[in-house]
Formats: C-alpha cells, sequence, structure tokens
C-alpha cells in the first residue's frame, strides 16, 4: 500500500496590520480544508468573542423612544443610535453605569461621558448630539459584557425602572471578518489551500488578537468533545498499572461495566462514580472526567481545584480505592 504524509499547516502569516485592520494567511492547508477553516473561525470570530455594549438609557425627561425634546437638535431615536455607537472598553466582568449632563448649547461627544476607571471609550470624537439651546440634557447608560448580538426584549424581561429604554445590545467587538481560499503547490501536488483572513475590529482588541484567540476557543472546543488529555493520561496509567501489577477488587471492575479489562475501567465517566454532587462538580469543573484523569493527579493537584477540600480528598480515595487504585505520588 502507497503511504501517506501528513502536510501541517503554516503558522498564520501577517499581511498586513493597519490599526483595527488585518489580513492574515495560513498556508499547506490539505485540499478542502481551507474551507472548513476558514468558514469555522469566521464564524468563531463573529459570534464568541467577548465585548461591551449598551444595553439601557435613560434620558431624563423622556419616557420613550419616540419623543422629542426642545432645544435639542436631534430626536431621541437619533440620540440612541448614536449611543449605541459608542464603544466602550470595560476592565470588569460586572455591569457598569456610565452618564453625563451638560447644558447647551453645545455639541455632544463621547468624550463628554463620564466613566469610572473600569471603562474607557475608544471613539471619543464621536458625535451624540447637539444642544441648540440653554437646556440641560442629562442621560444615564447601563454597560454590560456580553456575546454576540442580543434584541432588546431579552432585557425588558427583567422589570425596568420607568424611563428606562432598553436598546439591542451588540456586543462582538467585530465590524467585518471575511476569508478567502486559493490553491497553492506542496511538494509536487497544486490542490493544496492557502487561507487568507480578513478581520476588521472596532478597536477594543487587535485583528491579531481576534485570530489567535478564534484559534484558542475552537482548540479548547475539541479537547472539551474528545478529552485528549484524558486519553493521554489514561494510556500512561495504564501502562505503569500493568508495571506494577497491582491488586484489584475484581468485583467493583465488574460492577464498573469493565470486566476484566481494566482499560475500559480508567475509562469510567466520574458522574457514574459514587461521588457527592460538590466533588463532582468540582472535577467536572476541572475538566477530570474519567477515572483514569482522577487517578493520575496528585493529592496537591486537587486541593488546587476550587471545590474541593480534605473532605473531598477523602471521598476521591475511597472511590479509587474501590478499583485498586490510589491517587498518584
Amino acid at each position: 500500500m502507497p503511504e501517506y504524509k501528513i502536510i501541517m499547516p503554516s503558522k498564520p502569516r501577517v499581511v498586513l496590520e493597519d490599526g483595527n485592520k488585518g489580513v492574515f494567511e495560513i498556508d499547506g492547508l490539505s485540499p478542502g480544508y481551507g474551507h472548513t477553516l476558514g468558514n469555522s473561525l469566521r464564524r468563531i470570530i463573529l459570534s464568541s468573542l467577548p465585548g461591551a455594549s449598551v444595553i439601557s438609557i435613560k434620558i431624563d425627561g423622556v419616557t420613550h423612544e419616540f419623543q422629542t425634546m426642545d432645544g435639542i437638535k436631534e430626536d431621541v431615536i437619533v440620540m440612541i443610535l448614536n449611543l449605541k455607537k459608542v464603544r466602550f472598553k470595560m476592565l470588569s466582568d460586572e455591569p457598569q453605569t456610565v452618564a453625563f449632563s451638560l447644558k447647551g448649547p453645545k455639541e455632544v461627544l463621547a468624550s463628554d461621558i463620564k466613566t469610572g476607571g473600569q471603562v474607557e471609550i475608544l471613539n471619543p470624537e464621536l458625535h451624540i448630539a447637539e444642544v441648540t439651546g440653554k437646556v440641560n440634557l442629562s442621560i444615564e447608560m447601563r454597560i454590560e459584557k456580553g456575546l454576540g448580538f442580543i434584541p432588546k426584549e431579552i432585557f425588558q424581561k427583567d422589570k425596568v425602572d420607568v424611563g428606562t429604554i432598553a436598546v439591542d445590545a451588540i456586543f462582538t467587538p467585530i465590524r467585518r471578518v471575511s476569508y478567502e481560499v486559493e490553491n497553492m503547490r506542496v511538494g509536487d501536488k497544486t490542490n493544496h489551500n492557502r487561507l487568507r483572513i480578513s478581520i476588521e475590529t472596532d478597536g477594543t482588541l487587535s485583528p491579531r488578537e481576534a485570530l489567535s484567540r478564534s484559534i484558542e476557543i475552537m482548540i479548547n472546543q475539541l479537547k472539551a468533545i474528545i478529552d485528549f488529555k484524558e486519553i493521554e493520561e489514561e494510556i500512561k496509567i495504564e501502562r505503569e498499572v500493568e508495571g506494577k501489577k497491582p491488586a484489584r477488587n475484581a468485583s467493583s471492575i465488574a460492577d464498573a461495566g469493565g470486566g476484566p479489562d481494566f482499560a475500559d475501567v480508567l475509562k469510567t465517566r466520574t458522574d457514574s462514580l459514587d461521588l457527592s454532587t460538590r466533588t463532582l462538580n468540582a472535577l467536572t469543573g476541572a475538566n477530570i472526567r474519567t477515572l483514569g484523569g482522577l487517578a493520575r493527579k496528585k493529592r496537591e493537584d486537587l486541593l488546587e481545584v476550587e471545590g474541593i477540600g480534605e473532605k473531598g480528598i477523602s471521598e476521591i480515595k475511597k472511590v479509587l480505592g474501590k478499583f485498586g487504585l490510589n491517587l498518584k505520588e
């Protein structure tokens, strides 16, 4: 039979980086993988990168978005649309409130918004409204972190104060992203793919960061599905156990559904073990999902897991002991 050599693609290469715009290329992809990888990364970049957005606005003297105000050139709905264009960078995961109160005549810019130390405005020159008369304009906004797009109806499910206007939230920090695929030569074959990704952000993160984070998200999603790390750990444990020939409880192994094959026992899911809900949730949160992965951990490793203390260690040791196993020394 002929031998097949798998050619790995290159790391992303920077073609262009200009402010919030970037173009990157990945060479040497197997035939068809340009579209497979390009479409997947595009969807992740658009939907899975967190950002900050205004979710509600409160304007003094205004009860609904279709109202007009004396002494203000713009009507309320135009001001709301302008406020939604302000790009915020939040240093905290907690919701923040920003506001301003001005007296005209004056052109109101995004730089007039008073923010705390946890919020930064990235487009301070943005026009919000023009106060043409000697009137006060006071606006308060609530900002949150999130993913993608969330319609205002979701926020209206919660009870809001009278005069508070819920708005559609556009959390994504990506303005646009696209990809192209072209054929290239690798060795004597000319049907390999070159993937070119173009990314434009809102300035809260760089295009390079957007691509890097999207690749990391994809890898973590795949790891969670097939447990790469746990499979490797189970193989190591199996070899170590076979080398040491430890005594095992045959009845416990049979009860676990693995029969005489010890490798199957190591693949036993932790959610099928006799563990308390607290301990099981802590192990799941630490991505420890099999008996083999659990036996690979040291006592010190488990104590670093949030939700596991000495009581949890004793519980885990008791469960491992039923299978003739113990924590790694």
